[in-house]
């Protein structure tokens, strides 16, 4: 019984550390844009000559 009154503090000061940086990330902009970086892989040509056919008609 003598453990709950480390636990319990312990676990309310872990609570208000996940939030603080929760609420951090929020503010520095982290979760502005969440499917931008996911698509720009995607996307991504590294050699756009080879990727396009050449027209010699």
């Amino acid at each position: 019984m003598d453990i709950l009154y480390l636990l319990i503090p312990l676990s309310v000061t872990l609570a208000f550390v996940i939030g603080a940086a929760f609420w951090l990330a929020v503010d520095e902009g982290q979760f502005d844009d969440l499917e931008g970086p996911g698509l720009s892989v995607v996307v991504d040509d590294d050699n756009p000559q080879a990727a396009r056919p050449e027209a010699d008609g």
